[in-house]
């Protein structure tokens, strides 16, 4: 995408990956994995209010944790709205309709329906403003799991903790390169 090609290269590996079985495999298990995510939480939150009717007397939960991992299940509602209009407009667009034309290498242009979706400044802020959500999403989410497994070790938690701050950092941060390019390069 952000070669001086056209966007042939990336139109390459979007063909790769709508067309590779691994890849094909991978999202299966991949949406799986999502909804089992979104069950659970679900029933998680659920447990957790019926647990705890009556709020404790003492610290305030504000005053011990973070706003973002204090409002999770408002964070994983706005990456799911952004998932739909993510997958609505670019995945099953691309995969199960025929509209996208071919580039130079008669391959098909996904480039160009990125390209005209990011140069529209509603739309890519909303993309980047997603990619925010789920940094803070992946912030918390990440340290929360190994907690929940039971993973916690003096020599291995900081470690833990430092590649979990920059996987959060640095996966949506190249996301929202993507919008950001556009919009500059408009």
């Amino acid at each position: 995408m952000f070669l001086n090609d056209g966007g042939l290269f990336f139109n390459e590996a979007a063909h790769f990956m709508a067309t590779n079985i691994l890849i094909r495999t991978i999202e299966i298990f991949l949406f799986l994995f999502l909804i089992i995510h979104i069950l659970q939480s679900v029933a998680i939150t659920r447990q957790n209010m019926k647990a705890r009717t009556i709020s404790y007397s003492g610290t305030s939960s504000t005053a011990t944790s973070k706003w973002y991992s204090r409002s999770m299940g408002i964070l994983g509602s706005l990456i799911l709205v952004f998932l739909v209009i993510h997958l609505k407009d670019f995945f099953i667009s691309s995969r199960f309709t025929d509209h996208l034309g071919l580039d130079n290498n008669g391959t098909p242009d996904m480039y160009s329906e990125v390209k005209e979706a990011f140069q529209n400044p509603a739309y890519a802020m909303i993309y980047i403003f997603s990619m925010i959500v789920l940094a803070y999403h992946l912030l918390h989410g990440f340290q929360s799991a190994f907690r929940s497994l039971g993973i916690y070790h003096k020599k291995y938690t900081p470690v833990i903790e430092f590649l979990g701050i920059a996987f959060s950092i640095i996966v949506p941060a190249v996301f929202a390169a993507m919008p950001i390019y556009f919009l500059l390069k408009k």
